[in-house]
């Protein structure tokens, strides 16, 4: 037969055992929770990245273009100049064609 003393002793160690048994289950629980919410958290980490990667190749064709057309501009501006100068000859051309015809 059990003693009385050593049955308290007897049902305070399995009151013991069951809170760390619920103290397991209830981390291990609380880690797999947490376990999903960093797996969710990279995969929106990674989708991210991959925007911020697609992002950076928008912004290089972008410079890309600016720059196609910065050069286009530039071209465009010296024809004009040259075509400027060209008109400014022919008119000096009339003038003196006129001061020679008036004179």
């Amino acid at each position: 037969m059990i003693s009385a003393g050593v049955e308290v002793k007897i049902n305070r160690l399995e009151s013991i055992v069951e809170q760390i048994g619920e103290a397991v289950l209830s981390t291990t629980e609380t880690i797999e929770r947490l376990a999903e919410r960093l797996e969710t958290l990279s995969i929106q980490v990674e989708a991210q990245g991959q925007q911020v990667q697609q992002q950076g190749y928008q912004i290089v064709a972008l410079c890309d273009a600016v720059q196609t057309l910065t050069e286009s501009h530039h071209n465009s501006l010296q024809k004009l100049n040259q075509l400027t100068q060209t008109v400014d000859r022919f008119i000096s051309l009339i003038q003196e064609l006129d001061d020679s015809n008036n004179s």
